[in-house]
């Protein structure tokens, strides 16, 4: 067998290497040429499409919010105010300048640098996108920045509306304010379209209708290149304008509002007036109040911290989040009671002595130490008679019947109202004794509660529907302050909130008449005949005196309807106020009642009512009425 040649063998080895590498060559370029193939000419749409998105910068326009009318649509009570934002673009400046930059600008604007430091940190140089410095900026700053632009590289400004509360003064807790999303609000409403940097509303109405207030907002498109520079050029460029919000018409009567408003003064309480045919809450006052306009000016902190730990709660609608005793009011439901279960007939008398023992205890009655004789329920009711409800509560119409007219009254559920945060009060059982503290139910309990005192707390929006419901024979319809939604270009109507009764008693409409004359008879013959027997209009109501544990101290209630006989009962208007024990004179719940009445039924402004109805010489006095 003849030997291989071993040089030729290498050759060959080496010649079989090479036609493998060719192949293998050819393969990759057949396939890279496949692919480019692929990718420009059957997919070359859908890339260049992705590469426009990449190359695309958005920037939202704010829309401006939709303007708050009072009743009469004529002038906004919350309108939209001119203002400048500024930005900076970090990356439109040279990376080593932006310390000094930032500087410079922190000077203009009169604001820290550190504030600014904060939202451009280091990390953030490199970027595109504009950042946010300030809002709400003055003209003249703008006017500075706009003379130095060619010296400030990245620094831009744009028209940013911003919220303006027109003389709010009460008006502030039912309007509200907006502010910034927080992050727990943007995990709660992202999916209903908002984003970070997005205005909110905060509280009141603000709040509780922002979908409708807050419009639709616009988006400005540009192309940038690979270092994300602007192109020039309309088709390169999209502007889609933002859409204003809606208009809303509140129920609300800015005379009615500002007579209350001063009516109350600064009394730490509040005033609810309403229209018992509807629910339309004609004012709402909660003192004291703040200024809503602060949330939108840049040195706000100090502000708002030191109203934060005011001890008197400005932030606090006292109309719907605070409750209290409704001490004598009560006896209108206890009144209620007693006709409806014929518990007690109503010409029986008893004997008012000033005083009993019950309990290893002595009872006063408050009102008349030194007694009041016999009285019957008619008289009792005039005159407040504690003893009176004391007895008949106690001994002939129970606790579970109490508890049973107060539930019916509303007591201890929400009223429902449109605006956030109301507050339910509270009604007593025994059973709930019994759970809370381990104690029995006791006769002293039931007496108690025969007159609004011990656990029972109601909010002043509860207290008037109260009212609302004997006026209108056992209806009670849900209190609202939205009245209409408007086109904001057109002024037209796109909804109007229609009267929702939400209850109807089934207590005996003459129960209902007999309860209102016995109101009058509080007015005419009663406890509240000095202040509030006035000519402009016959009144029926219920005073309330409440005692929270201090000697010279109490909360003043007063609860009531006008006029008290009318063959038109849409011109009926229900006010309650209530007078913390905080103030000064702890009666003035009746007097400021009474310049309510007499403004609104006389047409009259409060000094108007004032002069009329003789107060202006009114100087207050201690000492407890009822």
């Amino acid at each position: 067998m003849p030997l291989m040649d071993p040089i030729s063998g290498g050759e060959e080895r080496s010649e079989n290497r090479i036609n493998i590498l060719r192949v293998i060559f050819i393969l990759i370029f057949v396939v890279y040429g496949i692919r480019l193939f692929s990718m420009q000419i059957l997919s070359g749409e859908l890339y260049q499409a992705r590469a426009q998105d990449i190359a695309r910068r958005t920037t939202i326009i704010p829309a401006q919010r939709g303007e708050i009318y009072d009743r009469s649509y004529s002038q906004p009570l919350v309108m939209n105010t001119d203002s400048f934002a500024v930005s900076i673009t970090p990356a439109e400046a040279p990376r080593g300048e932006i310390p000094a930059l930032i500087g410079r600008v922190a000077e203009i604007m009169g604001v820290p640098r550190e504030d600014i430091d904060r939202k451009v940190p280091a990390q953030y140089y490199y970027l595109y996108q504009p950042i946010e410095l300030a809002v709400n900026v003055p003209f003249t700053v703008i006017a500075t920045l706009a003379e130095n632009v060619d010296t400030l590289p990245g620094i831009s400004w744009q028209s940013k509306p911003m919220r303006n509360y027109v003389d709010s003064g009460s008006l502030s807790h039912i309007l509200g304010y907006v502010g910034d999303i927080t992050r727990d609000e943007l995990t709660m409403l992202y999916n209903r379209g908002y984003q970070t940097g997005d205005l909110i509303g905060k509280a009141g109405i603000e709040k509780q209708y922002d979908e409708i207030l807050r419009g639709k907002e616009g988006r400005e498109t540009r192309t940038v290149d690979v270092r994300g520079r602007r192109i020039a050029g309309e088709a390169y460029n999209t502007r889609e304008p933002p859409a204003m919000g809606k208009n809303l018409v509140l129920s609300i009567d800015r005379s009615i509002q500002t007579l209350a408003e001063k009516a109350l003064g600064q009394r730490m309480g509040a005033v609810v007036v309403t229209r018992p045919a509807t629910g339309e809450v004609l004012a709402m006052v909660s003192y004291p109040w703040y200024d809503p306009n602060m949330f939108s000016r840049s040195d706000m902190g100090s502000e708002y911290a030191a109203l934060i730990n005011d001890p008197n709660k400005p932030f606090l609608n006292r109309a719907i989040q605070s409750s209290y005793p409704p001490a004598s009011t009560f006896k209108i439901i206890m009144t209620t009671g007693i006709l409806q279960e014929n518990a007690f007939n109503p010409a029986q008398t008893v004997d008012c002595q000033g005083e009993f023992f019950y309990g290893n205890r002595l009872w006063h009655c408050h009102v008349k130490k030194p007694g009041h004789g016999r009285l019957n329920l008619h008289q009792a009711m005039a005159q407040s008679c504690d003893i009176y409800y004391w007895t008949v509560g106690r001994d002939q119409l129970g606790v579970e019947r109490i508890v049973s007219y107060a539930q019916d009254y509303g007591y201890g559920e929400n009223t429902g109202i449109d605006l956030p945060g109301e507050i339910s009060g509270f009604i007593p059982t025994p059973q709930w004794k019994e759970r809370r503290f381990h104690e029995r139910w006791s006769g002293g309990d039931t007496m108690n509660m025969s007159i609004g005192q011990s656990y029972t707390l109601v909010t002043p929006i509860q207290m008037v529907n109260m009212v609302s419901m004997v006026a209108n024979d056992g209806k009670v319809y849900q209190p609202y302050v939205l009245k209409e939604v408007r086109d904001p270009i057109s002024g037209a109507v796109e909804k109007s909130t229609v009267p929702r009764l939400i209850h109807q008693s089934d207590i005996d409409k003459d129960v209902f008449e007999a309860v209102r004359r016995d109101m009058r008879g509080v007015i005419s013959e009663g406890t509240a005949q000095f202040p509030l027997n006035i000519k402009s209009v016959e009144i029926a109501g219920k005073t309330g005196t409440a005692e929270v544990g201090l000697n010279d101290r109490w909360h003043s209630w007063f609860a009531a309807y006008a006029p008290y006989n009318t063959d038109r009962p849409e011109e009926r208007v229900a006010v309650s106020v209530i007078v913390e024990a905080v103030n000064s004179w702890e009666w003035w719940a009746v007097y400021a009642s009474a310049i309510i009445f007499q403004g609104i039924f006389a047409d009259q402004s409060y000094e108007e009512a004032v002069r009329s109805l003789g107060f202006q010489y009114l100087m207050p006095v201690g000492g407890r009425r009822e």
